[in-house]
This record gives C-alpha cells, sequence and structure tokens, in this order.
C-alpha cells in the first residue's frame, strides 16, 4: 500500500534535526517542517475538507506552499496547484473545472478572487485563505493555524489509485485539461527521479522557478521521497542563484533554457562557485546547442536533458551521453517503452520521423472531467504525445518538432488555441491564428496573425492590448499582432502556421 502521507512523519521520527527545507533566511529542521505540515492538515480537516475534496493553491513561491503540498495527501485530498499569474476568467474556469472545496492563496490576488467570487458557488468564503494576511472576507491561513495540534493527523487509508493531484497544463480560457496523477504516479516520480538523478539522502536540491508547475516535480518528489535537503528561490535571479549554490553546497538544480542560459551569463557566474553541483537538469524547451556546449564546457559531467509531457510520458539525456548523443534528448528511462508512429499508425523504423507514443509507470489517469480527450491522448495503454521525432539506432530520441501548436515559455506550456479563442471575439477579427517565436528571455513567446473583417480599419496594437486584457493568464499575452492580407494554406485549405513563423523569424533575424 502505498502511501506518500508517511514521509514527512518518517523523516520526523528518524532524523529529526537534519535540515530539511531552505528558503530565503529560514531553515527547517524535519522536526519543525512536520509539525507546520500537521497544523496544516488539521486545519484543513477542520474546515472540513475529507478525503477525495479538492484544495486548490493560488501562491507563488513560498515556505507555506511546501507545507500544503505535503498537508493535503496526508488526509487523502487532492492538490489543485494553479499559478497567480492567471487572470480571472482562467482563474474562475480551473477552480470550477476542478471543483475545489478549499482555496489558499495570497493577498495580491484578492481582487481577482473579487471579480469572480460570484462565479464560485462550491466555494465558501470561510474555505478561502490567504497565507500573508486577511482582508474583506478572506481569513489569514496563519490565524487558522494557530491553535491547530503540531502532530500530524492519523493517517488516512489511500490506494496506490487515488488521485493525488490535478495539475493543469496552462491557464486557459476555452476548455481546461486538467492531467490526473495517482499516488502510484507520484510515488514514480519520487523512487525513479532519485535513482535517474543519482540522489542521495545527503543530496542538496535548489529549485528557482515556481514550484506551481509539474517540472518542479521532478525534483521536489524524490528530494522529499530521500529525505534531502530541499532549497527554494522565491523566484528567479541568476545572481541570487549562484550565491546559493556556493553557500548551501547545492548538488542538484533543475532549470528552464532560459535560466541555464541566464546563469551562464550573470556577473558573478564562475564554474568553481558551481563545483559542487552533480546534475544540472535542462526541460520545458529545448535548450540550443550552443548553450549545451558550453554548458558541458564550463562544468562538464553534470548536463541532463528531459523531454517529457505532465501526462506521463518521458525520455531522459543522461549526463554519461551528453557530449555522445548531442542534440538528442535522451532514451526512455527503466520500465518505459516508446515508439515512433507514422501516419497510418504502423511503427517506423530508426531514422524515420514520426509521433513519438509511450507508456510507462508515471502515466496520467486521464485529463479531469474529459474522457473524449482522454480517450484520445491514451489508446490501448500507450500515450500519444503529438510531438514528432525520431529514433536513431540505439533507441535515443531526436525531437523534430514540439507538440503541433504548443508553445513553451519559460517552462510553461501555452496551448495558442486558447489565445485564438478570445482573439476570434473581436468584431474586426476575421480569422486569427497563433504561433510560437523564438525569445530570448523565455524561449518562445506567441504572436498572433490576423486577417480583418472587410472594411475594418484597426490598428496591430490597438488588436495586442484588446487581446491581452481577455486572455486567461499572462504568460498568454501576445508579443506582436501582424495584419495580414491572407495565410499560407495547404491544398485542402489548411492554415500553415510554421510558414508564417519562418517568415516572421527570417524578418525579424539580426541579420536581416
Amino acid at each position: 500500500m502505498l502511501q506518500l502521507s508517511h514521509v514527512i512523519r518518517h523523516h520526523a521520527k528518524f532524523k529529526p534535526e537534519q535540515t530539511a527545507v531552505v528558503f530565503e533566511d529560514q531553515r527547517l529542521n524535519w522536526r519543525q517542517f512536520a509539525a507546520r505540515v500537521g497544523r496544516c492538515a488539521h486545519a484543513l480537516q477542520r474546515l472540513g475538507i475529507q478525503k477525495g475534496d479538492r484544495v486548490a493553491t493560488v501562491l507563488a513561491n513560498c515556505d507555506e506552499l511546501l507545507e500544503i503540498y505535503w498537508a493535503i495527501p496526508a488526509i487523502g485530498a487532492v492538490l489543485v496547484p494553479l499559478s497567480p499569474l492567471l487572470m480571472p476568467s482562467g482563474l474562475s474556469s480551473l477552480l470550477n473545472d476542478s471543483g475545489a472545496r478549499c482555496l489558499i492563496s495570497q493577498r495580491s490576488m484578492a481582487v481577482v478572487i473579487d471579480e469572480v467570487r460570484a462565479e464560485l458557488p462550491g466555494l465558501a468564503t470561510e474555505r478561502i485563505l490567504l497565507v500573508d494576511g486577511a482582508t474583506g472576507e478572506y481569513r489569514d491561513y496563519q490565524s487558522v493555524l494557530a491553535d491547530c495540534p503540531a502532530d500530524l493527523p492519523a493517517p488516512v487509508a489511500t490506494r496506490s489509485d487515488d488521485l493525488f493531484n490535478i495539475m493543469y497544463t496552462s491557464g486557459t480560457t476555452g476548455l481546461p485539461k486538467g492531467i490526473m496523477h495517482s499516488h502510484f504516479v507520484r510515488s514514480m516520480y519520487c523512487t525513479l527521479f532519485a535513482s535517474t538523478w543519482r540522489m542521495s539522502p545527503e543530496s542538496v536540491v535548489l529549485h528557482t522557478g515556481a514550484i506551481v508547475f509539474n517540472g518542479a516535480f521532478v525534483t521536489l518528489m524524490p528530494c522529499f521521497y530521500l529525505g534531502a535537503r530541499y532549497v527554494l528561490q522565491r523566484q528567479f535571479d541568476a545572481e541570487e542563484a549562484i550565491d546559493i549554490i556556493a553557500r548551501e553546497r547545492v548538488t542538484h538544480t533543475m532549470m528552464v533554457p532560459a535560466q541555464i542560459i541566464a546563469v551562464l551569463n550573470a556577473a558573478n557566474f564562475a564554474p568553481e562557485k558551481l563545483a559542487s553541483l552533480e546534475m544540472i537538469l535542462s526541460l520545458g524547451a529545448p535548450l540550443y546547442q550552443e548553450h549545451k556546449d558550453q554548458l558541458n564546457r564550463l562544468l562538464p559531467n553534470r548536463f541532463y536533458e528531459l523531454y517529457g509531457l505532465t501526462e506521463g510520458f518521458w525520455t531522459i539525456l543522461d549526463k554519461t551521453q551528453s557530449l555522445r548523443k548531442a542534440g538528442s534528448v535522451g532514451s526512455p528511462p527503466y520500465f518505459f517503452e516508446m515508439r515512433i508512429v507514422g501516419e497510418d499508425g504502423v511503427d517506423l523504423p530508426p531514422g524515420q520521423v514520426g509521433e513519438i507514443v509511450g507508456r510507462g509507470p508515471s502515466l496520467m489517469s486521464g485529463y479531469y472531467g474529459r474522457p473524449d480527450l482522454t480517450a484520445q491522448a491514451l489508446r490501448d495503454g500507450w500515450l500519444y504525445t503529438g510531438d514528432l521525432g525520431y529514433a536513431d539506432e540505439e533507441g535515443y530520441l531526436y525531437l523534430v518538432d514540439r507538440k503541433k501548436d504548443m508553445i513553451d515559455s519559460g517552462g510553461v506550456k501555452i496551448y495558442p488555441r486558447d489565445i485564438e479563442e478570445v482573439a476570434a471575439r473581436h468584431p474586426a477579427i476575421r480569422e486569427v491564428a497563433v504561433f510560437g517565436v523564438e525569445h530570448e528571455k523565455w524561449g518562445e513567446t506567441p504572436v498572433a496573425a490576423v486577417l480583418l473583417q472587410r472594411d475594418a480599419v484597426i490598428a496591430a496594437d490597438e488588436l495586442r492590448a484588446w487581446i491581452n486584457a481577455r486572455v486567461g493568464a499572462r504568460f498568454q499575452r501576445v508579443h506582436e499582432v501582424m495584419i495580414l492580407q491572407d495565410f499560407p494554406r495547404n491544398a485542402a485549405g489548411k492554415t500553415l502556421k510554421r510558414t508564417m513563423r519562418d517568415a516572421y523569424a527570417a524578418v525579424n533575424s539580426p541579420n536581416h
């Protein structure tokens, strides 16, 4: 019987004085961290939260978020982490879609919650808590926890297939896709990633990005499972990250490509300051080969790369293969299988490009409340990723294109259709196509190409402002709007986004 709720209890019992969590100037040992998890768990139970109930968080990185992450499964409830970058329409959509019965957020989100409060009939006001002080009708999280016992509550029995979390791939305004992970899947994150990253109980793990996104769990889960030290940065700052690595003797860190590039170009960068690192993991978007080469030259034998979907299939480029298999995103780990499938559904031989299809013990249970979408993605136990790639003779995967329309911006997955749905509501827009273009900081950023209604007269900047005021989350804002006379199309009349993206890159290249 898998009991992830026992992880914190175990470490508090057997190594109570060992450092568990470091956040800014706060250092908590396992006994102290377990006490905070215990108070949170008791508070949730006092609020009437029971096994299977959804508890949503809308929080930036903070120490409270870590204790909440472990308190919710301790009582058998379901974690729903949401981004504080969500705008009102996106927030109400995801809270309602998940059926959240409790919301833990921050004061800066109060005005957003106020705006959609009437749209959340299933969320009682007394179950809306703010970690940094009460305002209006919403309660102060710390006050609610103040008189709660510090001991962890009696364990709530959970089965392997019980739901641990619902992860939303992006803040959406259209049809949200909540990816369901069971306790078994999250246990696989603990064990498989612990061995893959060569972590140990003595490891020191730094996370610099937002922990509301699934990428954070690839180091968070194995770190807590092993009882290693977890160091959390409030928000990414390259120079501060370097100082933390040097001061804490960090052994493992995961960053999106934009963060890796920022670290390599930071004013205080020096290889000796990062000498303690045993792993630098890149995920969320492709890291340019130029930067991989620079990293391998300055900090050799440390680079790992992960290609994966929150839905549950991964390939991993191990540090021992990062030079020999340059350009690859690795191979499936133990217990995973991969196929490259043609349009006719037949497996393709090495070197031929097709859809990446995989399976393994980390596959999602499905999309919450969307059996139709689940049936499209999961077929006979295989996940059809929608991404294109090929395998070499040794089984290493090479990406040809990311998911057909998906944009990877700073590790956040953005679906163009969500933005297109918003733009299409503007009375002057006849057609719209959103695609990703290269961005120095974020890897990719969305651009919208539009065709106007006959006789419509409007400036591109005005359309951009209109769209950006209405998308569901800040990361969905378009970088630019281009007004075109027509779209490039194939023989069937289908819009060719890739052609537009290539044309945009050519016009905006530094050498143009």
